[in-house]
């Protein structure tokens, strides 16, 4: 498998099992977008190691399956 198709699919399990969103050009253990649709009361329960708001609609965290 390519490095492209392991990527496409660590990405499309992050989204389906955490909520979360990759950057173009992510790599395994870097850092994920948390989707917009998730609230702050949810994201604090979703990740609770912390996320980083860089915008209200713009919030990373630390990719948490590692």
């Amino acid at each position: 498998m390519s490095t492209e198709h392991a990527a496409t699919c660590n990405s499309l399990h992050l989204s389906s099992k955490f909520q979360l969103a990759t950057p173009v050009n992510w790599k395994h253990g870097e850092d994920c977008i948390i989707v917009p649709a998730v609230s702050d009361a949810d994201a604090d329960k979703l990740f609770p190691k912390g996320y980083k708001k860089i915008k209200p609609y713009l919030r990373t965290t630390k990719q948490p399956n590692l």
